[in-house]
């Protein structure tokens, strides 16, 4: 049987209640055995289960904690054959995209989960949502990467976003075909698999201020633009538009100030607001012109993806036109190929 170890980082998963609502809490480990004990023998694979101290409320997640994730991987990596990670739904894409990219390709399944209602609470998704990680983990035919196990889906990770808020199918990937599903039997689609690889375990230093999100809206001022453009530490952007790639003219202001942006070394990637579709900067005038201003087309890439991918090659050391050709390239599944 394979070992597999599960990481619980916090998360709503393993909460429980307070004066103050949901805290996170310590001791998950118990209390996760209670509840996993009605069980048939054998029905589940053993796992071994560590938690992050502290523990995080993942609206809190920083890319620090990111760090903390990746080390603690590193230390176990030889000893399991996969792993699961607890983590907390608001976040949990950002943190399965910015995984994928600072791990590289991965010899072993790297599978995040998490719950919307606390384990031991009436209706609580969390038992099937782990038992299901777990299988999956388990089976030879997983794909080899950072994935998502929620609500009977397999999701790659740098495709899924949060689609619901109370839904228990609260996360999809509306632009990539999931890579399993769990019915009556698992299902899972080892042919849409990343290749396998050696993992990057290295420890990235996360500057404060050096990637920044921007989504476009009626109204847009010059003076909010202005200001984030002239944060000293700022790298990337990016830039969350309408439809196909399309921003507010501004008339004209927008996209000389991106023009300058873009010219004085700052990378932006243009990506659509839109659940579905992807970014083509050439349908439209005003798209047509973000490409003259040097903004890059981020094709389907979700918002989180588009950032956490600014975020890792930009504290890898990438700039100038290497950062520009790495996020109009596919690193790891998080885009389709042009």
């Amino acid at each position: 049987m394979p070992r597999l170890l599960i990481m619980h980082t916090g998360g709503t998963i393993g909460m429980q209640p307070s004066p103050r609502g949901y805290v996170p809490a310590a001791g998950f480990s118990g209390r996760l055995a209670r509840h996993l004990n009605g069980q048939a023998p054998d029905a589940l694979p053993a796992y071994r289960l560590i938690e992050l101290a502290p523990l995080i409320d993942s609206a809190d997640i920083a890319p620090a904690d990111w760090n903390r994730i990746v080390a603690a991987l590193a230390e176990h990596w030889h000893e399991y054959d996969a792993f699961i990670v607890l983590h907390g739904t608001d976040t949990l894409a950002y943190t399965a995209s910015a995984l994928s990219f600072m791990l590289g390709p991965l010899d072993k399944p790297v599978v995040l989960t998490g719950a919307q209602i606390p384990l031991g609470e009436p209706r609580s998704d969390a038992v099937n949502n782990l038992t299901t990680a777990l299988l999956v983990a388990a089976d030879p035919a997983v794909p080899r990467e950072v994935s998502i196990v929620f609500h009977d889906r397999l999701l790659r990770g740098n495709r899924a976003r949060k689609v619901r808020s109370q839904g228990f199918d609260a996360f999809d990937s509306p632009d990539a075909p999931w890579l399993g599903e769990a019915g009556i039997h698992l299902s899972l689609h080892p042919h849409r698999a990343l290749p396998p690889g050696t993992p990057d375990f290295t420890q990235r230093h996360f500057a404060s201020g050096a990637v920044a999100m921007l989504p476009v809206h009626p109204g847009l001022s010059k003076s909010l633009l202005d200001a984030m453009l002239a944060e000293p530490a700022l790298k990337g952007l990016v830039l969350l538009t309408y439809g196909v790639g399309n921003p507010p003219g501004l008339g004209g202001a927008l996209i000389d100030r991106l023009t300058r942006a873009a010219q004085s070394g700052i990378a932006i990637l243009n990506v659509s607001q839109c659940l579905q579709g992807r970014v083509v900067q050439g349908t439209y005038a005003t798209g047509a012109a973000l490409h003259v201003a040097g903004v890059i087309a981020g094709q389907d890439l979700t918002p989180e993806a588009a950032l956490t991918k600014l975020q890792v090659l930009i504290a890898d050391g990438l700039q100038g036109e290497e950062l520009r050709s790495a996020l109009a390239t596919p690193l790891r599944g998080e885009m389709a190929a042009q």
